[in-house]
């Protein structure tokens, strides 16, 4: 049987043997306790902040990708086509064309995968003279689309945001 080596602590100081080495004299390995919890607070809060970044999704995959943003645009353009305010825009555009550079403008605008290959929006909306009213109006039928789906709040707002960023390239041009 091997016998492990014992510790005794010196009753006065209530120390082992090695409290007088010069290691734990000078600071070195040991901390003392107000430091080590400031040490751990800030270790958890760096750790808490790292899972929450690497948590977070992006708007792309809280709308539900690219099968929900088809979804909701293929509504939307049911009903712009059914909006006599600005259902003449579309009168002749080629509808599946259009609906596929909307998702892909939509993905890519949301964090998504997709690449927009579309005109920019000043060549898309050139000569049409399109006015804050009818912007407004086809906002509106995006804003049934996305209530009809259900989209939450937050979501609904962030994209609309998103989206709202390009009314000075279209309106008026």
């Amino acid at each position: 049987m091997k016998l492990m080596p014992t510790f005794t602590l010196n009753p006065e100081t209530r120390r082992g043997p090695w409290a007088d080495t010069a290691r734990f004299r000078k600071g070195g390995v040991r901390m003392k306790p107000l430091r080590t919890v400031g040490f751990l607070a800030v270790v958890s809060l760096f750790a808490v902040g790292c899972a929450t970044m690497m948590t977070e999704k992006s708007l792309y995959e809280r709308l539900g990708g690219k099968p929900a943003i088809q979804a909701v645009v293929d509504d939307f353009v049911a009903n712009v086509a059914a909006d006599t305010r600005i259902n003449r825009y579309f009168a002749n555009a080629n509808i599946p064309r259009l609906k596929a550079r909307l998702v892909d403008q939509i993905c890519e605008a949301t964090g998504g995968p997709c690449k927009y290959t579309g005109a920019n929006m000043v060549d898309a909306h050139r000569g049409m003279k399109i006015t804050d009213a009818e912007f407004n109006a086809l906002v509106e039928d995006l804003v049934k689309s996305l209530d009809k789906f259900k989209v939450p709040s937050q979501e609904k707002g962030e994209l609309l945001t998103a989206l709202g960023g390009m009314k000075p390239q279209i309106v008026g041009k």
